[in-house]
């Protein structure tokens, strides 16, 4: 990791006094995330589509999401474990590629069982990018950028997401239903290039491989006594905040569709949330650095809590619909920005991936459910309703975790 001895004067913009081996990494893991995002939000965006071709309920739909989030939560732990023994480096090359081929196979799938097993695979290597390449970036940051760097990084996924969009509102208008699901998911493979740039350019964080010389810990020390509170709650950070942003946004396109909103008019209303999506990421990131933590979490979850209740539980219009869009995206995602260096700050070094990857992994598992629950609750009650419900349960458990953590705002990594 970069000293506070390399740092320059505070003028001009943070990212310009980064070193290069700062930048390399900021720029590989944004890329990394933002087509992340492109590869895990082309489902939402591909469901109307499954729903009608292959005559799926909406429990089954719920389950195609759920399968890929279960599964990504054990290799978000695989590849945090993998990180703390091989290198940061090395395991977020193989998830990128991992995550990347399993999305242009789900293009191929003839029936449901077949596209459950191919999104499962698939979730084996987008949890895995995220807990190793958040590890990367906390370390490889000097602390007082960290917050910001780190957020960055995660508005790559609004990025990627809008870009999925973009193919959804094309792909559409061009191509018939049958072939245009199936062109969303064969875009996918575009992610496994990013694996070249990241050997060639990223360099392992001087840090961990200072710790890598030192005799290694058992990757259970994060549930000894001194530790397990922290991985707790930690979990209960990452569980609402994921739980709350999967209830919704699995199920938007759907919502939207179902509101009478054409292909076209789907992917403008869309626009308008990764529009604030994308905002709320480097807004929280900023805020982060300079507020605390803990700060921004709560007043993030805040926001979405009111907006989600607002959104979907109102009978409001389609203007007012349009406007909420931008708050719908802004407050969920900005959630997620203080979470990366947050967890960073909270775990040693020796046992950074594996702490992190658990923690922000098992919160995706449970909060997987989620959406799941939304597809069979929405079968007694509007769709909206059932997303209201779950979201603000969601939220309300995210501010609980927050409040019971430390601050760890430009906190000295151990």
């Amino acid at each position: 990791m970069s000293g506070e001895a390399g740092a320059t004067t505070d003028g001009g913009l943070w990212i310009g006094q980064l070193d290069g081996a700062e930048r390399s990494a900021l720029v590989g893991t944004f890329a990394g995330w933002m087509l992340d995002g492109l590869d895990v939000m082309i489902y939402s965006f591909v469901l109307p589509s499954l729903i009608a071709l292959w005559q799926m309920s909406k429990g089954e739909a719920g389950l195609l999401g759920t399968s890929a989030l279960l599964l990504s939560s054990l290799g978000g732990w695989i590849a945090g474990v993998a990180a703390d023994r091989f290198g940061r480096v090395r395991v977020l090359q193989l998830t990128i590629v991992w995550f990347a081929v399993f999305t242009f196979l789900s293009g191929f799938a003839q029936n449901f069982e077949q596209l459950l097993v191919l999104r499962g695979l698939q979730g084996l290597g987008f949890g895995g990018e995220w807990a190793v390449g958040s590890v990367l970036i906390g370390e490889a940051i000097r602390p007082r950028f960290r917050g910001r760097a780190v957020g960055t990084v995660q508005s790559g996924w609004a990025i990627g997401w809008g870009i999925a969009a973009a193919c959804y509102t094309v792909f559409f208008a061009v191509m018939p239903q049958h072939i245009a699901w199936r062109a969303m998911f064969w875009v996918g493979l575009i992610p496994a290039g990013l694996a070249v740039y990241v050997r060639r350019h990223v360099k392992e964080p001087e840090l961990h491989v200072k710790t890598m010389a030192a005799p290694r810990k058992s990757v259970l020390e994060i549930f000894s006594v001194g530790m397990l509170r922290t991985t707790l709650l930690a979990s209960l950070v990452a569980l609402g905040a994921q739980g709350g942003y999967y209830a919704i946004n699995t199920w938007l396109p759907l919502y939207l569709n179902a509101r009478g909103l054409s292909v076209t008019h789907t992917g403008m209303y869309l626009m308008v949330v990764i529009g604030g999506s994308f905002a709320g990421y480097l807004v929280s990131a900023h805020l982060a650095d300079k507020l605390g933590r803990r700060v921004t979490l709560v007043l993030f979850a805040v926001g979405a809590f009111v907006t989600v209740f607002f959104y979907t539980a109102f009978p409001i219009g389609d203007r007012a619909t349009l406007l909420l869009g931008f708050p719908l995206g802004f407050f969920p995602s900005g959630s997620f920005s203080p979470m990366g260096a947050f967890f960073t700050e909270l775990f040693p070094t020796s046992v950074r991936g594996s702490g992190q990857g658990f923690s922000y992994n098992l919160g995706r598992g449970v909060g997987a459910v989620f959406p799941t629950l939304v597809g069979y609750f929405s079968v007694r009650m509007k769709l909206g309703h059932a997303i209201a419900l779950f979201a603000i349960c969601a939220y309300l458990l995210m501010i609980v975790g927050v409040l019971l953590l430390p601050e760890t705002r430009e906190a000295e990594l151990r």
